[in-house]
């Protein structure tokens, strides 16, 4: 067993050696950020798939710390740590390890702790070139390391963002749609109940005490709350704060104060995302399904209709690749273009990656930031090559 672990860390090292000798040969210099992260920075911006897999805890300082689950926020944090106005452009490329708990601890592909080689490109204007760099370089350093066999997915956040924007629907559904995306059945579940009229689930008490908080600020909310609570002799339920139970007493508030959605509406987001196939075919389904709809879905065609004739041109087997509508990849700062490089037989993505102009300002830019990387996940790479599913 010993020897067997030996062989497996001795392949993975020479695996990295080949990936990050073709990132460093494409211009990207090797960083290694800090494996422990502040836990807020990423249980508010990567999604609620990765936030519950996240190892967080409490040192004995009482700063709340995580392992970090990726590593695309760290070198970002990086990033801005040496360039703080967001000007500057840099390409970074890493491998290190990851954590985030998986319920089956003896799955090869899928360990708690698991190593990630990467590239992250930040401040090139020129989007269109840096998202076919990236998945140039991510397609050319699998290939490199022996994997033969690949199929290409993409998503484009930004599309979908087109639609909503273009589609006539209170603002408050597009706020909600935007934020659902990243969970498909909640996502259908929430779109199905608005084209039906109806509003959120709770009890009568709840949303009653919603209803109450119209127009309330969260520091008054939580005042109200505390008072209903102690007024009706509850406790704090489960591990929920005060605030949190009043933003989500204020979030309610708010859905009973939007308009309805039309069901032709919902139609057509349902139709949408429904598309999926080879890119250019999905690309005339989009464009007819707008024309039908009214809609002016041009400018984001376009753009993605340009990518891939890039990246055709530059050798990509797109008769091999499949776009989706509804696929964007579970971290939740993406926004826009998104994709899977995956591998005929193997269940897992072996890389992904995708855009992500507002995770900058997030972390604390003065202005968004034009940012793209990809991030390979090495042991299924290496399965994958060894023809192991």
């Amino acid at each position: 067993m010993a020897a067997e672990s030996a062989k497996e860390f001795e392949a993975l090292e020479a695996q990295a050696a080949t990936l990050l000798d073709t990132f460093r040969s494409a211009g990207y210099e090797r960083v290694a950020p800090a494996i422990l992260q502040p836990a807020d920075v990423f249980l508010d911006r990567i999604g609620e798939q990765i936030r519950s897999r996240t190892y967080v805890f409490t040192d004995l300082a009482g700063d709340e710390l995580c392992l970090r689950p990726d590593l695309t926020v760290p070198v970002s944090r990086l990033y801005l740590e040496r360039h703080p106005d967001g000007r500057d452009e840099a390409r970074y490329c890493y491998n290190g390890p990851a954590f985030r708990f998986q319920p089956e601890a003896d799955n090869r592909t899928r360990p708690r702790e698991f190593r990630q080689a990467g590239i992250e490109c930040f401040g090139d204007n020129d989007r269109e070139s840096a998202d076919v760099e990236i998945v140039l370089l991510a397609v050319e350093a699998v290939r490199r390391a022996g994997l033969k066999q690949l199929a290409l997915r993409f998503g484009d956040i930004a599309m979908f963002y087109a639609l909503l924007d273009a589609l006539s629907l209170p603002e408050r559904w597009r706020l909600k749609l935007r934020h659902y995306f990243w969970r498909p059945p909640a996502f259908h579940d929430l779109l199905s109940r608005l084209a039906r009229g109806e509003r959120p689930n709770g009890d009568g008490p709840a949303l009653a005490l919603a209803g109450a908080l119209s127009g309330e600020t969260q520091d008054r909310a939580e005042e109200r709350v505390a008072a209903y609570l102690e007024e009706s002799g509850l406790p704090l339920a489960g591990n929920r704060t005060l605030g949190e139970i009043a933003a989500r007493l204020l979030d309610q508030s708010a859905d009973l104060g939007a308009g309805a959605l039309r069901k032709e509406v919902a139609v057509v987001i349902d139709s949408y995302l429904a598309i999926s196939g080879p890119p250019e075919k999905a690309i005339e389904r989009v464009a007819k399904l707008g024309k039908e709809a009214g809609i002016d879905l041009s400018a984001p065609l376009s753009t993605f209709a340009r990518r891939l004739a890039r990246l055709e041109e530059s050798g990509v087997d797109l008769a091999r690749a499949t776009f989706a509508t509804e696929f964007g990849r579970n971290l939740e700062y993406y926004s826009g273009l998104v994709f899977q490089i995956e591998s005929p037989g193997f269940n897992d993505a072996i890389a992904g990656g995708g855009r992500y102009d507002g995770l900058l300002a997030d972390l604390g830019a003065p202005r968004e930031v034009p940012a793209i990387g990809s991030a390979i996940h090495t042991e299924r790479l290496l399965a994958a090559v060894r023809g192991k599913s």
